[in-house]
């Protein structure tokens, strides 16, 4: 096949390497507009489940990510001025141009052509004439997909709370938040290491502490000083780390959720961001963004094997036409299959997602219990239940389920049926009034 992929960002280089290894005839080309090296957001997380995944997909790859990555366990907490420290699952942080270099450099090494500050504008770019697959990893803007957003039924709901991303000299150990109480209300952050050098550290506040203390107003020098001044004990003294343009306004953003109807169209095909996005606070942008790699690459092999030797003859040769036919069924039919076994299975990150936000943007609701119970609820913040039940109510049941084993199983049976129930709902009340491409606001 011969397969050009739009965007050079973690989902469009592991696919074709995947692919490659599926098999070396294979003509691929990867189209990324920015020059090597360019790319801006600090560190990604994942955990440990997604290096199994990776391995089996190609284990060279997968040592070269786990050799550069730093871990943690412990979860760290700084409420107002109280420390307190949770146990939990092991966690793993790399930058991500560190990421994107380990990944561009093996896709060459298998054959795959690399093409830096190379943008495609659009289905009718000459690179894409004549691929048999155009996958389309060009991001939650991506070019792709708007040409034919009333198709792909994209929807996109914009987050109510302000944030930045930002680095740090300090070096974290552990994944670590800090919860500061201003006269405007919370300001926190979320920090976590990627290298033996830097972290990452993600700021967020409600749009009324974001007005009230001047942050959409300030310039990026003026706002990591007095961000620096709120967080001192959990940088320890170290700056914070924008862009290099210190004059400009500061990069606060507000998250936006996508999701897309279907996730193809004739051979062009969505993938990573381009598809769906989660909210960051649970840590997965690139983890779904690489599993939809491997999902994508499943559905092609399993063409492969299915496919006549002759389908994609050239429409030009006797009997090509039947073939090229036959090839594009085919083809459409894999690419179904891909976006179906992704769609749901994103049903449960999503929903994670949602909740996780919400939690945040109700964060004053939980500011009231002791630092050690607020954590524990940061860490319930996915549950269906939690918006539902009192916060010192919710915390003694989740004690107590962890003792009993009929409580556990009671929550481990509503929480999912409550979360598909909402989900449900949501997506009643989005089809019954679906316009092409929609943008909300708000919780």
């Amino acid at each position: 096949m011969k397969i050009a992929c739009v965007g050079g960002g973690p989902a469009g280089l592991y696919f074709s390497i995947l692919m490659k290894r599926q098999d070396p005839s294979h003509d691929i080309t990867v189209y990324e507009r920015n020059p090597a090296g360019s790319t801006y957001g600090w560190g990604v997380t994942y955990w440990a489940g997604l290096l199994d995944k990776l391995r089996a997909g190609d284990p060279e790859s997968a040592d070269a990510i786990s050799e550069a990555s730093v871990r943690w366990t412990d979860g760290v907490a700084i409420v107002r001025d109280e420390r307190t420290v949770h146990r939990g699952d092991e966690g793993f942080g790399i930058g991500r141009r560190r990421m994107l270099a380990l990944l561009a450099e093996r896709a060459e090494a298998l054959g795959v052509r690399v093409e830096f500050e190379h943008a495609i504008t659009g289905e009718d770019a000459p690179e894409l004439a004549g691929a048999d697959l155009i996958v389309a990893a060009d991001g939650v803007n991506s070019v792709l997909r708007e040409a034919h957003s009333d198709h792909f039924g994209a929807e996109v709901t914009t987050g109510r709370n302000p944030y930045i991303w930002l680095g740090t000299t300090k070096v974290f150990d552990s994944f670590s938040f800090a919860f500061k109480e201003t006269e405007h209300g919370w300001i926190w952050c979320y920090a976590y290491g990627f290298s033996g050098e830097q972290s990452t550290c993600v700021v967020e506040c409600s749009p009324e502490t974001w007005a009230g203390l001047g942050l959409d107003t300030r310039g990026e020098a003026d706002s990591l000083n007095l961000l620096e001044k709120f967080f001192h004990d959990l940088l320890d003294g170290h700056p914070l780390i924008g862009r290099s343009q210190a004059d400009d306004a500061a990069r606060w953003l507000h998250f936006r959720t996508l999701t897309n109807r279907t996730w193809h169209r004739g051979n062009v095909v969505l993938l990573g961001d381009a598809a769906h996005t989660t909210h960051y606070s649970i840590g997965a942008g690139t983890t779904l963004a690489l599993e939809d790699a491997l999902a994508l690459a499943d559905a092609l092999r399993d063409l492969e094997a299915r496919r006549d030797p002759d389908a994609l003859r050239d429409p030009r040769e006797p009997g090509g036409q039947a073939g090229a036919a036959g090839a594009g069924r085919d083809l459409d039919g894999a690419l179904s299959r891909y976006g179906r076994r992704r769609r749901a299975e994103l049903l449960s990150a999503q929903s994670a997602a949602r909740y996780s936000a919400r939690w945040y943007e109700n964060l004053p609701r939980y500011m009231h219990l002791e630092p050690a119970r607020m954590f524990a609820l940061l860490g319930q913040r996915h549950s269906p239940l939690l918006p539902h039940i009192p916060p010192q109510l919710y915390y003694r049941i989740d004690k107590a389920a962890g003792q009993l084993e009929a409580l556990r199983r009671l929550k481990r049976w509503l929480g999912p049926r409550l979360a598909r129930t909402v989900h449900a709902r949501t997506v009643h009340a989005r089809t019954g009034t679906r316009t092409p491409t929609r943008t909300r606001t708000g919780a």
